[in-house]
C-alpha cells in the first residue's frame, strides 16, 4: 500500500495536537443532593509541580466568590492509574507531584446557587457556570479544551452553552479563556431562533429558555426579545460577527433560581424565580435587553483593564461607569424605542436611579471612575462586617446610567446624539477588538462632539462628580424635573413595628436632618413631640403633619438606653420626572420632534 508522505505529516500534526487537549468530564449521578463528579486529563505535560486550582472570580463579575469551597474528595493518578502525591499551598490550589507527563484528576463539587456566577446540580438542571465548576492550570490556558457533559437521559437533559458542538454531548473551547466564558445549562429546555442578516453574514439568535410554563408563554415572550435584538442592532449598526455565528440567551425562570443576568461572549446568562405567567415577562425583559447589549460594550467594547480577565484575583476596572452604567442608560430606552413600554412608563421609570444618585452624599468622596473601583467590594460580594455604603457608595451602574442620559441630551442639543458616539467607539475599539481606556473613551468624544464638549463633560462629570443641568436637557425633550422642597424631610428610612417602635433601618444620610441630630441605623424611635408613635401610623404621615422649619423633639432609644434630640424638618430633596402633558404643559412642535428623535418613536 503506498503511502502519502503529505497525509503522514499532516496526521503526525493532528496527534500532536490531540495530545494537547486537555479534557474534562462531569457526571451527575446525585443531582438530588447537588453534587457532580468531575474529571479531567491533563497529557503532555513536562516534569515537575502541576498546580491546578479553582478560581476565585468570574467572567462579568469584579469580586472574589472562592469557588474552591464546594469542592472535595479530590484524586489525582498518572497515565497509568497510580495515585499522585497531592498538598495544598493556599485554599484553591492543588500541588500534584510524580506524574509520568500525564495527570488526571478527579473531584466532587457541591452546587446550589442558579445564577450568573455559580452552579445549581439538582434534580431539574445542571446550570454551570464554568469558574465555579471546573478546575483549570493556569500555565497551560493556551490548550484546547474538551468537555463531555454527561447528561442525565432519564430527565430528558440537553446541553445549551456558547462553546462548539463536536458530538454527542461534548463540546471543545479554543482555550481557557473562552472555557471559563462558556456558562452552560443543561436541562428539558425548550429553544426559539431567528436568524438576523448582518451585512450579508447572517447571525442566529437563540433563545433556551428552561422554565416551568408553556410553549405559547415563551413564543409571545421571544417576539419581545426578538424586538430587543433588532433595536440595539440599530444603535451600532450592526451585530458583531459572533465566532461561531450564533448568540445564545440561557433562561432560567424556575422557582429554584437565583435573580441574575450575567454577559459572556457569545451567550447571556439570565435566571429569575418568576415564571413567564407570574410577572416575568414583564419583569424580565430589562435583563434581556441590558445583558445583549454586552455583546457590544464590555464584551467587544472593552476596557483594557479587564483583559485579560484574571481567574486568580479581583478584577478593577475603572471605566465600569461606561461599561455597566452606559449599558444600563439603553436598557429601559430600548425597551422603550422597541414598543415594549411607553415613553411615560419610560420617563417616570427614571426617577428612582435618578434620586438615588443625586441625593447621595457619595459624590463628595468619588468620582465615577472612583465608585467603579469599589466593584470587587459590592459586586456579590459579601462582608460580615458593617458598612457605609449609603453614605460612600453610588453604583456605577446607576452614576453612569444618568450620566449616559446627560450626555445624549446634551449632544442633541448640539445636532449628536449618543447612538452615534456608541458607534464611533464600536468602530474605532470594539469592532477591531482593541481594548480601550479612559483617554481613549474622553479623547473618542472629542473627536466626535469637538474639544470643548469633549472635554467639559469629561471634566466636570467624570473626572469631577458635578451634576448637569437636567432641568434644561430635559425641558429640550417635553420632560419636567421637579423637588418638593415645600414637603418636610426628616432624613432617615423608619419602620414603625407592631410595638409601636419606629425603627431606623439604615445608615442616615450625610447633611439630612436625621443625621445632623445624630440619629443612626437601628435606634429606636418611641416619641416625637412627646407623643408616643403607634403600630397603625406609616412615619412619613407623622412627618408630613410638620412643616418645612419645623424642630421636632425626637425621643429615641440606642442600645437599651432612652435618649432624646432635636430634628429641624428641611425641604424635601426627592425629584419627580414626567412628561410635561401630565404636567399641564403643553410641547411645542420642535420639543415633540426631539422627543420623537430621541426615542425613535413613530
Amino acid at each position: 500500500m503506498k503511502i502519502n508522505i503529505l497525509s503522514l505529516f499532516f496526521l503526525a500534526i493532528s496527534l500532536g495536537l490531540q495530545g494537547q487537549t486537555n479534557q474534562y468530564s462531569i457526571s451527575f449521578e446525585n443531582a438530588e443532593h447537588h453534587e457532580a463528579e468531575i474529571t479531567a486529563s491533563f497529557p503532555s505535560l513536562n516534569p515537575g509541580v502541576l498546580s491546578v486550582r479553582m478560581g476565585r472570580s468570574s467572567p462579568g463579575r469584579y469580586a472574589l466568590h472562592e469557588f474552591a469551597k464546594n469542592v472535595y474528595n479530590f484524586k489525582a493518578t498518572d497515565s497509568k492509574g497510580k495515585a499522585l502525591e497531592i498538598t495544598r499551598p493556599n485554599p484553591y490550589q492543588w500541588n500534584i507531584t510524580g506524574h509520568d507527563g500525564e495527570v488526571n484528576i478527579s473531584y466532587t463539587i457541591f452546587a446550589n446557587r442558579g445564577d450568573g456566577t455559580y452552579a445549581q446540580i439538582d434534580e431539574t438542571h445542571a446550570h454551570l457556570n464554568i469558574p465555579a465548576t471546573f478546575m483549570y492550570v493556569t500555565n497551560l490556558s493556551d490548550r484546547k479544551i474538551e468537555v463531555d457533559f454527561k447528561v442525565r437521559k432519564d430527565l430528558n437533559w440537553m446541553v445549551a452553552t456558547q462553546m462548539p458542538h463536536v458530538s454527542g454531548n461534548i463540546y471543545t473551547a479554543p482555550n481557557l479563556q473562552y472555557f471559563m466564558d462558556s456558562p452552560t445549562e443543561i436541562s428539558n429546555y425548550s429553544i426559539r431562533q431567528f436568524v438576523v442578516d448582518n451585512n450579508g453574514t447572517p447571525q442566529n439568535i437563540q433563545f433556551v429558555l428552561h422554565h416551568n410554563g408553556t410553549e405559547a408563554e415563551l413564543d409571545t415572550y421571544f417576539e419581545q426579545v426578538k424586538k430587543v435584538v433588532l433595536a440595539e442592532k440599530e444603535v451600532f449598526g450592526e451585530l458583531p460577527n459572533y465566532d461561531y455565528g450564533t448568540y445564545t440567551f440561557l433562561a432560567c425562570y424556575i422557582p429554584n433560581a437565583s435573580g441574575d443576568g450575567m454577559e459572556h461572549r457569545n451567550s447571556t446568562i439570565l435566571t429569575d424565580r418568576e415564571g413567564l405567567a407570574e410577572g416575568g415577562m414583564k419583569n424580565n425583559i430589562g435583563t434581556v435587553a441590558h445583558e445583549f447589549f454586552h455583546c457590544w460594550n464590555v464584551e467587544r467594547i472593552r476596557p483594557k483593564a479587564l483583559e485579560p480577565f484574571n481567574f486568580a484575583e479581583a478584577n478593577m476596572s475603572g471605566e465600569l461607569w461606561f461599561a455597566e452604567g452606559f449599558t444600563s442608560y439603553y436598557t429601559n430606552f430600548i425597551l422603550c424605542r422597541a414598543g415594549i413600554i411607553t415613553p411615560e412608563d419610560y420617563v417616570e421609570g427614571l426617577t428612582g436611579t435618578f434620586n438615588y444618585v443625586w441625593n447621595s452624599p457619595a459624590r463628595q468622596f468619588f468620582n465615577p471612575i472612583e465608585m467603579s473601583y469599589q466593584a470587587p467590594f459590592v459586586d456579590a460580594a459579601t462582608s460580615v462586617d458593617p458598612v457605609n455604603r449609603e453614605n460612600t457608595f453610588i453604583s456605577y451602574y446607576s452614576y453612569g446610567s444618568v450620566l449616559g442620559l446627560a450626555l445624549d441630551l446634551s449632544l442633541r442639543q448640539n445636532g449628536l446624539n449618543l447612538d452615534d458616539y456608541m458607534k464611533l467607539v464600536w468602530q474605532t475599539y470594539g469592532k477591531k477588538e482593541i481594548p480601550y481606556t479612559l483617554q481613549d473613551l474622553h479623547q473618542t468624544l472629542v473627536l466626535y462632539a469637538g474639544k470643548e464638549f469633549g472635554n467639559a463633560f469629561f471634566d466636570s462629570y467624570i473626572f469631577k462628580s458635578e451634576m448637569p443641568d437636567y432641568a434644561v436637557l430635559f425641558a429640550s425633550v417635553g420632560v419636567v424635573l421637579k423637588q418638593a422642597m415645600d414637603k418636610p424631610y426628616f432624613g432617615a428610612s423608619v419602620s414603625i413595628n407592631q410595638f409601636g417602635s419606629g425603627v431606623i433601618q439604615r445608615n442616615t444620610p450625610i447633611g439630612s436632618p436625621a443625621y445632623t441630630a445624630g440619629l443612626d441605623s437601628g435606634d429606636v424611635i418611641t416619641a416625637i413631640n412627646n407623643v408616643p408613635l403607634t403600630a397603625t401610623q406609616s412615619f412619613n404621615d407623622i412627618i408630613n403633619q410638620y412643616k418645612v422649619g419645623d424642630t421636632l423633639l425626637v425621643a429615641y432609644t440606642r442600645y437599651g438606653l432612652p435618649k432624646t434630640t432635636s430634628v429641624i424638618l428641611s425641604g424635601n430633596p426627592t425629584y419627580s420626572i414626567q412628561l410635561i402633558e401630565k404636567d399641564g404643559g403643553k410641547p411645542n412642535k420642535q420639543v415633540l420632534k426631539n422627543r420623537k428623535d430621541w426615542l425613535k418613536l413613530d
